[in-house]
């Protein structure tokens, strides 16, 4: 049997945990018009909030769509303050329950992992897969074509209900889901804190596929990108079909079909930035001119020490120079 969620329904929407989530929501965003104006008759807004919820009469708002490179286009949409607030109400008790059944190679929006860990992971897997460099390790490379507006919202609700029992929490969620759409009845919006988390607990069915149906042992997965190690070029062959069978009849996705290969490590593989060889690993050209870009129109000391970390981690000696 599932692990079951412990927390009612009033535990999201007391004014205790409404006040908690705004301590997290509002740190770094003081200065924010829309912030200030909440902030002004804070208590009432919270109350207002609260009783709204307790007698089912929440409705979420609108979004507000911008657009973003980082490093590709992607549209934003932001909700309004008291929905972002109900958004970080919602993950305080959402987020440690799921967290907890996530597996542990999965490294998008999670406390303690992200993709220093995630890259880490890969050289200690590519190292396990290639008896230490003395076998050919081959890495089979996985995108998924438009991940967050492909999210069926039929399919998460139903996840979701495996291990939610209150009624009322499912309600609210479903609230925040089919509050946006991009077509009927599916996507979620990039910029909801709470969209970060249903990602990966609807992902989470495909972690327990590959690790518990396909048995793989050297599995990463940050967000919609995922890479599978093996000695055996056949054996990954094989799963890609089986990979692509169940994320389209189970989780309505589809592999990126550009962006889907199996090759070795020694010819270098492209993940999260680095592109990784068996005993080093290197930035990114499109990571490397990006950087110089934000250095151009950002050229402080903090941009410079945010880079220096980063560099830290691969071989990039040259490249540490050229920016001091």
């Amino acid at each position: 049997m599932k692990s079951q969620l412990s927390h009612s329904f009033e535990d999201i929407i007391s004014g205790e945990n409404l006040l908690e989530a705004w301590k997290e929501f509002v740190n770094g965003k003081r200065k924010k018009k829309d912030v200030q104006e909440f902030s002004f008759r804070l208590m009432d807004r919270i109350l207002s909030l609260h009783d709204n919820l307790r007698n089912h009469r929440y409705i979420h708002g609108g979004y507000r769509a911008f657009a973003i490179c980082d490093p590709k286009p992607r549209n934003i949409h932001k909700a309004i303050v008291r929905d972002r607030l109900l958004h970080h109400a919602i993950h305080r008790k959402l987020y440690p329950f799921f967290d907890r059944i996530f597996i542990a190679d999965s490294y998008s929006c999670r406390i303690g992992k992200g993709t220093h860990r995630a890259i880490n992971r890969f050289r200690s897997f590519s190292r396990k897969a290639g008896k230490n460099n003395t076998k050919t390790c081959w890495v089979l490379k996985c995108d998924i074509k438009k991940f967050f507006a492909n999210i069926d919202h039929g399919i998460l609700k139903k996840i979701l209900a495996n291990y939610i029992p209150d009624k009322d929490i499912l309600w609210l969620l479903s609230r925040v889901i089919d509050s946006f759409e991009v077509g009927s009845g599916i996507g979620l919006p990039l910029g909801n804190l709470t969209s970060q988390l249903f990602a990966n607990i609807y992902m989470n069915e495909f972690d327990r596929f590959m690790k518990h149906k396909l048995k793989v042992r050297y599995y990463i997965r940050y967000a919609d990108d995922f890479v599978i190690f093996s000695e055996d070029r056949a054996w990954l062959e094989s799963r890609r079909s089986l990979i692509g069978e169940f994320l389209q009849n189970r989780l309505r996705l589809e592999l990126h079909p550009n962006k889907v290969f199996i090759k070795t490590l020694a010819s270098g593989v492209d993940f999260l930035g680095w592109v990784h060889f068996p005993d080093h690993r290197v930035l990114r050209t499109t990571t490397k001119r990006r950087m110089m870009k934000r250095i151009a129109a950002h050229p402080t000391e903090g941009t410079f020490n945010s880079y220096r970390g980063l560099l830290g981690h691969g071989n990039t000696y040259k490249f540490k120079k050229l920016i001091g």
